[in-house]
């Protein structure tokens, strides 16, 4: 069973490419300026829910094949195995015992069944505190306990759940996790003064919801997605690392999906914020390779825009400017894992200046 990785942590965004390798690979400099390298950090990142992967474990209502639970469950006929839909349909026999599947039937009792225990998941009594301090029972009229979620224990379940399901690409599965996830924050919200970390915690998820929709073909439904991340994330403060790495993560998405739509200005636009954050954030933390490697990514992806667009001089400074960059980091023996990242992230900025200056000396010839 693969274990499962927090989504908040940087290393384990499924999204993140290497150019270099993209481009090696024959896709156009466009595309693959497009792609970050994987992420890291050298700060330890933590989810903001505090999740923990020993703390869950598949249950009898998970499906074998993403490990998340069952999502539109669906029985094969006719060894009655149970799996989500999307999961299943991949399959001409069954995965756990090699039967032939005759046809797909959905099982809405089970589903029923998940989606209750979903629904109750981390509901608890709770406490009521008098003026005192002291605890007791809280009651309504008619002598029933009330219950309530634990925004945390409940918002690490359901990520957990999305993630696993996202990891396997049963993308709606991981949609409706994280849909439900970002309601109870938003309840939450409503019910504190004290809201930094459910910004924090908003932030994640919508990004998070991006990338589903993304994944689906989305595009509209992805950008609003990371809009509304961006917005939660820019009310916190600007001095943490792993919120400004997400909000910079979420902007240059953003460009991403605009560039693609052919909207180059606008694309520009959300690469120059995302640059701003970096350069603003390697200021504040001189230091930390892994923000000098991320203003090299944003340089190449406004550069790569900026030619895209005509405007060479722009161009050829930017990649310049990031390749200058790189052959200037030095790195400490704790951060010798970014060396292969930092080498690739310099091919790829080499070649596209190489492919500018042999266009350039192509066009001094003919004329």
């Amino acid at each position: 069973m693969t274990t499962p990785v927090c989504p908040f942590v940087k290393a384990a965004r499924p999204d993140d490419a290497c150019p270099a390798k993209n481009a090696s690979a024959g896709v156009s400099e466009a595309a693959a300026a497009r792609k970050d390298p994987v992420e890291t950090a050298t700060v330890s990142p933590k989810c903001p829910f505090g999740y923990d992967s020993s703390n869950f474990k598949l249950g009898p209502l998970s499906c074998m094949i993403c490990h998340a639970l069952l999502f539109d469950s669906t029985k094969c006929i006719p060894c009655s195995h149970l799996f989500c839909q999307v999961c299943i349909s991949r399959f001409k026999d069954c995965p756990l015992c090699g039967a032939d599947i005759e046809k797909l039937e959905a099982d809405t009792n089970l589903q029923s069944m998940v989606d209750r225990f979903i629904k109750g998941h981390a509901r608890i009594k709770r406490p009521h505190v008098d003026a005192n301090g002291e605890g007791k029972q809280v009651v309504n009229e008619d002598k029933k306990v009330i219950y309530e979620d634990v925004s945390l224990d409940r918002g690490a379940f359901l990520v957990q759940q999305a993630m696993r399901a996202f990891r396997a690409q049963n993308f709606r599965s991981a949609k409706s996790r994280l849909t439900m996830c970002a309601e109870d924050i938003q309840d939450q919200l409503e019910k504190t003064d004290d809201s930094s970390e459910l910004y924090s915690q908003l932030g994640a998820v919508l990004g998070m919801l991006g990338d589903c929709c993304r994944a689906m073909g989305d595009s509209a439904a992805a950008i609003n997605y990371f809009e509304e991340s961006v917005e939660f994330l820019t009310k916190l403060p600007a001095n943490h690392l792993e919120i400004t790495h997400t909000l910079s993560v979420s902007l240059n998405k953003i460009g991403d999906l605009k560039y693609y739509n052919g909207d180059l200005q606008g694309a520009r636009s959300y690469y120059l914020r995302s640059l701003g954050i970096r350069r603003d954030v390697v200021k504040n933390h001189p230091g930390v390779a892994s923000e000098i490697l991320d203003v090299a990514i944003s340089l190449a992806k406004v550069a790569d825009v900026e030619r895209t667009l005509g405007k060479e001089d722009e161009a050829v400074d930017g990649f310049e400017e990031a390749i200058k960059l790189l052959e200037s980091l030095s790195l400490k023996s704790e951060e010798a894992g970014l060396e292969p990242r930092r080498l690739s992230v310099l091919a790829f900025l080499k070649t596209q200046l190489e492919e500018k200056q042999s266009e350039a000396t192509a066009s001094s010839v003919t004329t």
